[in-house]
């Protein structure tokens, strides 16, 4: 199993906490929000390839990370190699679809890979939905239920066609035409490749990812998992805190 994970960004929005140490890897309710994902990885079947994408300045932080975490893994399948882009600061970032592009160079002739945001926890089990991606004919993305229009207006929100294929998916719109979310975390077939380098030679959007999701949409078929359940995006100061207040089971004062 690959899985790429994305944890090149600079989270300027979270300083100072984020200035000088990755999002990634900042501690909720006792350990790195990596962790969380990784322990979903672990109900997951067979070998896992982990590669893990970030920058210069945080790169040392991710590989004390990595040599903790094969100290104390719980399978011994499991491998994480660190990436370094090479950016510096967040002027120069390649961004997000840069980075997937710049992940899947590095590995050979993938045939699936789950690619993820590092600065998400998900309320979810990853196992079924490997398990059915990897005997389907199609890429899939997770959708999330969303009752609130102005969240919905700062994410992705996915237009559907029939038997759960999405057509299209808008990045924060002003109007959103469902009441689903699109959390950064993708099923991708190998032929997700060449086309991911199609949209960067003709887009001016190389951060978001829900922007190329949008054009694989248009390219390739694209079908939704509706989980109904949650996630903790820690986008900013006070949902950091307020994930890491819910998963101690202390009070949140909204």
């Amino acid at each position: 199993m690959i899985t790429i994970l994305l944890c090149a960004g600079y989270a300027t929005r979270m300083h100072p906490l984020t200035k000088d140490f990755p999002k990634p890897l900042l501690p909720v309710a006792g350990k790195p929000v990596l962790d969380y994902f990784m322990a979903q990885l672990m109900d997951i079947d067979g070998e896992h390839d982990v590669h893990v994408v970030t920058n210069e300045r945080f790169a040392p932080h991710f590989k004390a990370w990595r040599k903790d975490w094969m100290k104390r893994r719980v399978s011994k399948f499991t491998e994480i190699t660190v990436h370094n882009d090479g950016s510096t600061d967040n002027d120069n970032r390649l961004g997000a679809c840069r980075d997937m592009a710049w992940a899947f160079e590095k590995i050979e002739n993938f045939t699936h890979a789950l690619v993820a945001a590092g600065d998400n926890i998900f309320r979810f089990s990853l196992a079924p939905l490997w398990e059915e991606f990897a005997g389907a004919d199609s890429h899939r993305i997770v959708v999330l239920p969303e009752s609130n229009p102005e969240k919905l207006q700062q994410t992705g929100v996915p237009r559907f066609g029939t038997a759960d294929r999405v057509l299209r998916l808008y990045e924060k719109p002003e109007h959103p035409p469902t009441d689903w979310s699109c959390p950064a975390i993708y099923f991708l077939k190998g032929s997700a490749g060449p086309i991911l380098d199609r949209f960067l030679q003709t887009s001016g959007n190389k951060d978001a990812p829900g922007h190329f999701i949008d054009y694989l949409c248009q390219n390739s078929k694209v079908c939704a998992f509706k989980v109904r359940s949650s996630r903790f995006d820690i986008g900013s100061i006070d949902d950091y805190h307020s994930a890491d207040r819910r998963l101690r089971g202390e009070p949140v004062f909204m």
